[in-house]
């Protein structure tokens, strides 16, 4: 198993866990909503490669692009690191993880 693959399928269990997180403790929905969706997505990312490599690295490129732009600004105004400082870096590694793959064909 590659690395980007073991990356993906961890990034993808940390944003489930806390989506869920964020409904246990806030009763927060969009969080539980949010964290399932990218994190499914993340994981259908990470089981595309390497054998669909284009669409796995463009799903998780996506998504790492999308957590981030919602995260790094949060973690820039608030200076909270739980959740916008984690998965602000989680969100830069997947993005640099993704390029990274995309070039090492």
């Amino acid at each position: 198993m590659g690395p980007a693959k073991i990356y993906f399928i961890s990034f993808g269990i940390l944003t489930i866990a806390g989506g869920i997180i964020g409904y246990v403790k806030a009763a927060s929905v969009p969080s539980i909503i949010a964290g399932g969706i990218t994190g499914i997505l993340l994981l259908v990312a990470a089981f595309l490669l390497p054998e669909h490599r284009a669409a796995g690295l463009a799903t998780a490129f996506i998504v790492s692009l999308l957590l981030g732009a919602q995260f790094v600004p949060k973690f820039l105004r608030t200076g909270r690191v739980m959740p916008a400082g984690m998965m602000s870096i989680l969100s830069v590694i997947g993005i640099i993880v993704a390029i990274v793959a995309w070039l090492k064909k």
